[in-house]
């Protein structure tokens, strides 16, 4: 078995993170659960945003959470996989419009 950085047992330790800060901890952990609640977007389209959200963040943590609760909240493996490709275009798309910038710096340093 090989191991990682990254423990999955730790995920079910998360509510422990308020134990050295009780109020800050508390304070997270309402406005985390009021923003997945129903709302404008669903509970599902939600999970499957932060699942798209924690795949562009590269939070093994969070990919394990939103995978399950996807899964639980009927969302496909092929609507996981689609949000993922729509995270990725994101992603490239960001690093590459910053190009821009480069090529601005670069015909301003030419002139």
């Amino acid at each position: 078995m090989s191991k990682t950085y990254y423990d999955p047992s730790d995920l079910k330790k998360f509510g422990k993170i308020s134990e050295w800060n009780e109020e800050l901890g508390a304070k997270f952990f309402d406005y985390y659960g009021k923003v997945f609640e129903e709302g404008h977007l669903s509970a599902r389209e939600k999970s499957l945003i932060a699942l798209a959200v924690a795949h562009t963040i590269q939070c093994p943590y969070c990919i394990d959470a939103y995978t399950g609760d996807g899964l639980q909240r009927g969302i496909t493996k092929e609507e996981m996989m689609e949000a993922l490709h729509v995270a990725g275009a994101i992603r490239g798309g960001a690093s590459l419009v910053h190009g821009v910038q480069m090529m601005n710096k670069v015909n301003k340093l030419e002139m």
